[in-house]
């Protein structure tokens, strides 16, 4: 019989994070004076070891033993073959999945959450800020800094805030404090809610949010913390693709096809970017981000230099993007309503590296729920885009009767997000697709900005 469950011992966790910045080449970020952004310019906003760690060209970084220990409470993550999907598919690929939802706040966001609230810590800092989207971030760094004594304040986007309450009250027993973005807060979101007081709001708002509320505070105490999109977070994640290569490795596979669902990048980067390096060394590997057709960030975007928030406050960085006042549809994969994509996973794209795809939202679902009536647990709304994908490149081996191995990454549990499947159990939700027009309307953003290089790796 085939092996359902795939362990490592703790002693088999990796020691080390994979660092891309050593393999491939990049635009760099700007400042207002359209020049590369310095170390010293984003000090106030992170800690210095953070931004050591972001413009980082070592290939490996160490992790901590004080990242480890935590780590352990729910790492090594198990790799699973999803043995029922494949019979209710009746397909002849193999399909394995990274099971990140057994981490305490049941997502991936931990794997970098805890080492950034560990180099805060060292480097003095007692409070953090930052942003959410559908709150799994949040939610991991508010138990984060509830391991090292931090406070934690979260700017959650208002659709999620709204859609989602149990997530305000997860963040609350960790000791994170949830408001709702656009808020009276701050200058960034009294803005927004001046033009559109009814804004549902959208990450770039809650950044802004975030990004002034630390570094306005004159005590230098509070820095700002980000759960996707920069190097450091990418490189954090990457223990997932290094933990699957070895859980392979013991039963003599190795991937196909790897899918990831992406909205800023990071659990998509953590699994796929050990399995990158392979690529670049000539391996043959098809590497799928899977994004939401309401928010077609790599799909459909085009290659720019773009604020990662909505006012302005960070530097111009090389991604796809769909405008930073860009606000998506309220649809339930709150973490995946992102206008940029990480300049790493940008790059990967711009390369033809890695091949993104895009899902409606009622296909996502409907994939989650059959993952959920074979395999048993039930997805994110955000996982979800990554199942569907799995579900298409499976029926696609079958056609061609050939025996591919599917990983993908499970990157979080579910049962917070239940409103989602009630409404689409009941035939409440619709699908949003982003018109030409408003895509149109979009780039005009960029027409004074400078253009990055499509560079080439090798």
């Amino acid at each position: 019989m085939a092996t359902k469950k795939i362990l490592l011992t703790e002693d088999e966790m990796p020691r080390q994070w994979y660092n891309i910045l050593a393999d491939i080449k990049m635009n760099p970020p700007l400042g207002p004076d359209g020049k590369p952004v310095t170390p010293d310019a984003l000090a106030p906003v992170f800690p210095m070891n953070l931004i050591e760690q972001e413009v980082s060209s070592d290939q490996w970084i160490d992790i901590p033993e004080k990242v480890l220990s935590i780590y352990r409470q729910w790492r090594p993550s198990p790799l699973i073959r999803a043995e029922a999907l494949e019979k209710a598919l009746d397909t002849p690929a193999r399909i394995y999945f990274k099971n990140e939802g057994v981490s305490p706040p049941g997502s991936h966001k931990p794997n970098t959450a805890v080492p950034q609230a560990y180099y805060n810590k060292e480097f003095g800092i007692e409070r953090i800020t930052t942003e959410t989207g559908a709150g799994q971030w949040g939610s991991a760094l508010s138990y984060a800094c509830s391991q090292f004594g931090l406070e934690c304040k979260v700017f959650m986007v208002r659709v999620s805030f709204d859609q989602k309450p149990y997530r305000k009250t997860m963040m609350a027993t960790w000791g994170g404090k949830c408001i709702p973005s656009p808020s009276m807060e701050t200058n960034a979101g009294r803005s927004v809610l001046e033009q559109t007081p009814d804004s549902p709001g959208s990450l770039a708002i809650a950044i802004s949010e975030a990004v002034e509320a630390a570094v306005s505070d004159k005590t230098g105490k509070t820095r700002y913390s980000l759960g996707s999109v920069l190097n450091h977070v990418m490189l954090h994640q990457t223990i997932i693709g290094l933990e699957a290569k070895k859980q392979l490795a013991k039963v003599n596979e190795y991937p196909d096809i790897i899918i990831g669902c992406a909205g800023g990048g990071s659990n998509f980067a953590g699994l796929t970017f050990p399995f990158v390096l392979d690529k670049l060394a000539g391996k043959e590997i098809t590497i799928y981000p899977v994004e939401p057709a309401a928010c077609p960030t790599l799909t459909r975007a085009p290659f720019v230099y773009d604020h990662g928030d909505n006012s302005g406050y960070t530097p111009l960085l090389p991604m796809h993007s769909l405008g930073h006042n860009f606000v998506p549809a309220p649809i339930h994969a709150g973490g995946l309503r992102y206008h940029g994509m990480a300049p790493t996973v940008s790059q990967l794209a711009a390369e033809g590296l890695i091949i993104p795809q895009s899902v409606t939202q009622l296909d996502a679902l409907a994939a989650g729920i059959l993952f959920a009536r074979t395999e048993g647990h039930i997805p994110a709304p955000e996982t979800n885009h990554a199942i569907a994908q799995v579900i298409i490149e499976a029926k696609k081996a079958k056609e061609e009767g050939k025996e591919k191995v599917i990983l993908f990454n499970w990157s979080g549990h579910g049962l917070l997000d239940l409103g989602s499947y009630e409404k689409y159990l009941a035939g409440g939700l619709t699908n949003f697709e982003l018109s030409d027009a408003e895509l149109e309307k979009a780039r005009a953003i960029f027409a004074n900005y400078p253009k990055p290089q499509i560079i080439k790796s090798r």
